[in-house]
């Protein structure tokens, strides 16, 4: 009986492990660039990129990216700050969308993007090359949330603020400067976040950095899984 008992606990406790991942949020803004839409930028528009750290899609339609200037105190302050992720959108397991937003004024010199976006939102926001904020947030209220130096709340899923300023919002610390020909791209491809900006984000030369889209092939480190037994082979091994 004892021997059953205990199988049963670690059942139990296998459970309650998987549904405390499962809570974990998984879709995490994984690219910011911010340096498109002027006469020197890497790229004609700025853009952001999504990463689903699951193995299983996300649905993230009625969504939406909202942006705050470095000096300023909240997101999405008007509708040309925020893009509107429509109903239907999801991220592929351990997969990604990417954004182009802003419009891309006559004097641009930079390229198209290399990949084609799966949303476009030439309403915004123009975000800042150097610093400023943006937030992914679970709903489409504009004007968004207030914030305040380290950021989280229900509706925030993620928040990236680089660049610094006295009114930045992040997680933790804000990421270094950025540029109109360098790109704030979160470690692992997407996979790391300790909920710290400036610790999981490297600011890489725009050019040698890969963007994603939908249509990209998953993130190599979260498609593997363990190759050893299942939970069920791990329980059998300890109590036989």
């Amino acid at each position: 009986m004892r021997k059953v008992s205990s199988i049963f606990a670690a059942v139990a406790g296998c459970a309650l492990l998987a549904g405390t991942a499962l809570a974990s949020n998984n879709v995490r803004i994984s690219q910011v660039y911010g340096g498109g839409g002027g006469g020197s930028g890497t790229y004609a528009n700025d853009y952001i990129e999504l990463f689903n750290n699951s193995g299983s899609a996300v649905s993230i339609g009625g969504w939406s990216l909202q942006y705050g200037s470095s000096t300023g105190s909240s997101f999405g302050s008007s509708s040309g700050n925020a893009a509107l992720i429509p109903a239907g959108a999801s991220i592929p397991p351990c997969g990604y969308y990417l954004i182009q937003v802003g419009t891309a004024s006559s004097s641009t010199t930079g390229a198209a993007l290399p990949v084609t976006p799966d949303l476009v939102s030439p309403t915004g926001p123009n975000m800042a090359a150097a610093a400023g904020k943006v937030a992914l947030i679970n709903n489409q209220t504009i004007p968004g949330p207030a914030c305040s130096g380290n950021t989280s709340g229900p509706n925030y899923v993620d928040v990236v603020g680089y660049g610094g300023g006295s009114g930045s919002c992040y997680e933790t610390a804000f990421t270094p400067a950025t540029s109109s020909t360098t790109t704030a791209v979160r470690k692992g491809a997407g996979t790391q976040d300790t909920d710290n900006n400036s610790a999981d984000f490297d600011i890489l030369a725009s050019s040698t950095v890969t963007i994603h889209n939908s249509s990209s092939a998953g993130n190599p480190g979260c498609l593997s899984t363990p190759t050893g037994p299942s939970t069920w082979g791990k329980i059998k091994v300890l109590y036989r």
